[in-house]
């Protein structure tokens, strides 16, 4: 039955090829050779630098771009072609221009042709298929979680190009703000936690790519992480009682995630850790010894007027912010 399957997407992929070959459709052709039915490799360097080239031309090149491959998302029912889509998403998060990215930045409030949805995915025509069926629900999940992280932080994570320096723009934000970048990064943890067992699936090279993107993502987290614990262990003297609570909630649920994390870690990962172990730990000495008043009188959140507004406000139709456009 594997064999028969194999052919059969072998078959496929040589009909679509030649179709948009006499099409010339370049695009799509490039799609289709970095998205193959074949469930053990990945798309090769090569094939994911091609995609993303369409990012250098014209705003309607990149459109069409993103859309041939969202629609290749959405219309596979090949747990391959469906990682394989994923792993071109991560590569235009993490690699792509800003045009490339402005199309996926509409997610996840707006909907639309490149919203995920892939939590229901299943493909049970051969156990190959059902075991790459669960990798294909995680990683559209831990992408789905990225790029809403990086809706609310303003840059996407991981992002060479972002230029952003999170330890002098964060001290700019309020309390709230702070708290709710923290909380998104922590779901991003949480979801990667959530890594399905390896399984037959172990020495597939199509899958160890996929932990090795997310591997990546972890490092970038940690260092996002580790920039707002510090900057909440500047502040602890200027939280409201209720403030306290909700960040020693988030930093509970980071702390739940240290040993289902073990297999990413990094060697600056102890830091992380012991980092947000001490703030939990003056947290509680703040809250319940001082009776729950951790706001010193006098003082308010650290903020200036200029700081105030120099954060947009973010709605269900608004993209990423990015550095090009901080001063449009």
């Amino acid at each position: 039955m594997t064999k028969l399957t194999d052919l059969i997407g072998i078959l496929k992929d040589k009909a679509s090829q030649s179709k948009a070959a006499l099409l010339s459709k370049r695009a799509t052709l490039s799609l289709l050779r970095a998205t193959s039915h074949d469930s053990f490799t990945p798309p090769t360097p090569k094939q994911l630098s091609t995609l993303l080239t369409y990012g250098n031309g014209s705003r309607a090149i990149a459109s069409a771009a993103v859309e041939v491959l969202m629609d290749r998302l959405q219309g596979t029912n090949s747990s391959a072609v469906a990682l394989k889509c994923l792993i071109a998403v991560h590569h235009i998060i993490t690699h792509g221009s800003f045009i490339l990215q402005d199309q996926l930045s509409v997610y996840p409030s707006a909907g639309g042709r490149n919203y995920l949805n892939l939590s229901n995915f299943r493909r049970n025509t051969d156990p190959t298929s059902w075991e790459l069926s669960s990798w294909v629900r995680w990683f559209a999940q831990h992408i789905e979680q990225l790029l809403c992280t990086s809706r609310i932080i303003g840059f996407f994570l991981g992002n060479a190009d972002s230029d952003s320096d999170s330890g002098e723009r964060v001290s700019g934000l309020t309390n709230s703000d702070l708290l709710a970048e923290l909380d998104s990064l922590v779901a991003v943890v949480e979801g990667i936690c959530k890594r399905p067992n390896a399984g037959s699936s172990r020495g597939n090279k199509l899958v160890d790519e996929i932990v090795k993107l997310v591997r990546g993502d972890w490092v970038v987290i940690q260092t996002e992480v580790c920039v707002r614990i510090r900057e909440f262990g500047e502040r602890l003297g200027l939280f409201e009682f209720g403030e306290a609570v909700e960040l020693g909630c988030c930093l509970k649920r980071l702390a739940e995630c240290r040993e289902k994390v073990t297999a990413l870690e990094a060697a600056e990962a102890e830091r992380l850790w012991d980092l947000a172990t001490e703030l939990r730990g003056r947290i509680a000495v703040a809250v319940f010894k001082e009776g729950g008043k951790v706001v010193k009188e006098g003082r308010k959140c650290r903020v200036s007027e200029s700081d105030r507004f120099s954060r947009g406000v973010l709605n269900s139709h608004d993209g990423l912010r990015f550095p090009s456009e901080r001063f449009l």
